[in-house]
């Protein structure tokens, strides 16, 4: 079997790229830290700002004692063709009052199962990027995308 050759990349489009990656995977897999465990599972982000991504959690699922142990994680993004992304960051509780309601009213699942921006059980993520990368499949090569100002 032959190798198969990637198409190359154009590093000035690495931005473009790789957000077009994010916008076709709308359950991107999320990796958090489970004391020495790393532990992964789909989340479907409720806001994408660039490669600054919102994950609405609950208050009682496991990922949440996780990534207060450990706010460092990392979500991985596929395209139908096997292009990934791959953000590393840093989850922080999302406690921008304005922002909370524009998330609330953009996503008419969470009103539907609790009910209220305020229900207790309800937190979001802010996951800031430190480090953006991308790979065309096949290429085996990740670029760094530019996370500007």
């Amino acid at each position: 079997m032959t190798r198969p050759t990637p198409e190359p990349v154009d590093v000035q489009r690495l931005p473009e790229l790789a957000e077009a990656v994010l916008q076709a995977d709308h359950f991107p897999y999320l990796a958090s830290m489970d004391g020495d465990q790393p532990r992964l599972r789909p989340v479907s982000p409720v806001k994408t700002d660039g490669f600054t991504v919102y994950v609405a959690n609950l208050r009682a699922y496991h990922k949440t004692r996780e990534i207060e142990a450990n706010p460092r994680v990392e979500l991985c993004y596929l395209d139908k063709t096997h292009n990934q992304v791959r953000i590393t960051g840093t989850a922080v509780i999302l406690d921008d009052r304005e922002m909370l309601e524009t998330i609330w009213n953009d996503n008419p699942l969470l009103r539907q199962y609790l009910g209220s921006v305020d229900n207790p059980d309800l937190i979001v993520y802010r996951i800031d990027p430190n480090c953006v990368r991308y790979m065309r499949e096949w290429a085996l090569e990740y670029y760094n995308v530019p996370l500007g100002d």
